[in-house]
């Protein structure tokens, strides 16, 4: 439990040598689970699972590995915040700003309405995956040099033995004009808020974009929740791709057969499970600031 006292504009107040430590704790976490990211950048590598989590979301690791304490919290003796995005200084230290709460209202209500809105639907859990391969359907290119695991041609038949259940635009919308007409539904960006459903990998994944996008008030707790559940969900996602990935470690979760479709559902449903209590933990903490 955090230990605070009350302070003249009514946040928490924590003392230097406590969150200094949460602080140190929260690096040390972030260094263990992207310290193979790093090393490999370092020697100019890329790496076709992990490299996602920052070049397709964008937040840096130097921004993940910064500690936030979360709104209406007051950091003492806390001059690494000053100029820091999102921080002002009250008599007691540094917290974050309201006046950047309200600048980022909107984005706050947006989030807020797609978390409800996706944790209202049934999950469906029978897409299998198939994302990744309606990205190489047909394709002359590939999207990562890793080799496929089948050849092309029998690349395509899997994508044709089966039907593609994808509701997440942002996957969708990396299909190959040639698959695009084979999903059950036709996805725009207008209907994300009608169409994201709580079994969806990406949608899970998801999670850590919007707990970035809050960020710095919400507690890196529950930022880096999110990002751990991102680095399974992105390995589950990229073992069941027509990739052959074992180069790099991963054994393949191979959804062209009923094994694999039977392996891929249940982890699929355990990581769909863990999303859910993150997601209504991103919810109330919307709802929160919203009312801050």
């Amino acid at each position: 439990m955090i230990e605070s006292r009350p302070n003249a504009t009514g946040a928490a107040a924590l003392p230097a040598r406590r969150w200094r430590d949460l602080a140190a704790a929260h690096r040390a976490e972030v260094d263990t689970l992207i310290g193979p990211y790093l090393e490999r950048r370092r020697a100019g590598a890329a790496h076709p699972v992990i490299d996602f989590l920052f070049t397709y979301y964008g937040h840096k690791p130097a921004q993940l590995r910064r500690w936030h304490p979360g709104f209406g919290v007051t950091l003492a003796d806390a001059d690494e915040y000053a100029g820091a995005s999102g921080y002002h200084r009250v008599p007691e230290g540094h917290t974050a700003d309201p006046a950047h709460l309200a600048r980022r209202r909107d984005t706050v209500e947006f989030i807020a309405n797609l978390l409800r809105a996706t944790a209202s639907r049934p999950a469906q859990l029978s897409c299998f995956g198939l994302h990744e391969w309606a990205m190489v359907y047909r394709a002359d290119e590939r999207r990562h040099q890793a080799p496929l695991r089948l050849d092309p041609a029998a690349t395509d038949a899997v994508v044709e033995s089966m039907s593609l259940r994808c509701t997440h635009y942002d996957a969708y919308r990396f299909f190959t004009p040639e698959a695009v007409g084979r999903n059950n539904i036709h996805l725009t960006r207008d209907d994300q808020l009608r169409r994201e459903q709580p079994g969806c990998l990406h949608a899970n994944m998801d999670l850590y974009k919007w707990a970035f996008k809050l960020t710095p008030h919400i507690p890196s707790t529950l930022l880096l929740d999110c990002f751990r559940l991102a680095c399974a969900a992105r390995e589950l996602d990229m073992r069941a791709s027509p990739y052959d990935l074992t180069a790099y470690g991963y054994t393949p979760v191979p959804i062209e057969t009923p094994t694999g479709r039977a392996e891929y559902a249940r982890t699929q449903t355990r990581l769909s499970t863990q999303a859910t209590t993150l997601r209504t933990q991103l919810l109330q903490t919307c709802e929160s600031l919203l009312d801050s």
